[in-house]
């Protein structure tokens, strides 16, 4: 499989999200900013999917005992997390939410956040991609600095 593409398709899982994709397509030689657009653009692109996942399909899987099981831990933790954050900042709570470069705070959880707190879509899916794109530049920037700190110390060109 091409690396650009396992690259792109890991940047749209859930955990590794963009934080896995930029690294690897880094990794595997491509241009830091060619690995950011990706990253990024396959990483927002599961964004809407998402919303109508829990917009029409939600429903039905919570009659799956795991599935509601899982889900409702899910939940709980989005709440805990960003409630009293979106009740004072609203959308700057979660595009600063999406934007941290660490796994469970990115596209998924900031888009079930969107849907658990009911913002407007098309405000969130804006705030979502911007918050994705500063984790995206934050995430590539840490990359390229650990690969040209460690050529220093490792004498690689």
């Amino acid at each position: 499989m091409d690396p650009l593409l396992q690259s792109a398709i890991l940047s749209m899982l859930p955990v590794a999200e963009l934080r896995g994709g930029i690294p690897l397509a880094i990794y595997n030689g491509f241009d830091p900013l060619l690995a950011l657009a990706v990253g990024v653009a396959a990483n927002f692109a599961i964004i809407p999917v998402i919303f109508l996942f829990l917009d029409y399909l939600h429903v039905h899987f919570m009659k799956i005992r795991w599935y509601k099981r899982v889900f409702d831990h899910f939940l709980e933790h989005t709440r805990r997390r960003m409630h009293r954050h979106v009740e004072r900042y609203g959308y700057w709570a979660l595009f600063f939410f999406v934007a941290m470069p660490l796994p469970l705070f990115g596209g998924y959880t900031g888009t079930l956040g969107a849907w658990f707190f009911e913002m407007e879509r098309k405000k969130a899916l804006l705030v979502i991609a911007g918050g994705l794109l500063l984790s995206g530049i934050i995430v590539t920037a840490i990359v390229v600095g650990g690969v040209k700190a460690l050529s220093i110390f490792v004498g690689a060109p």
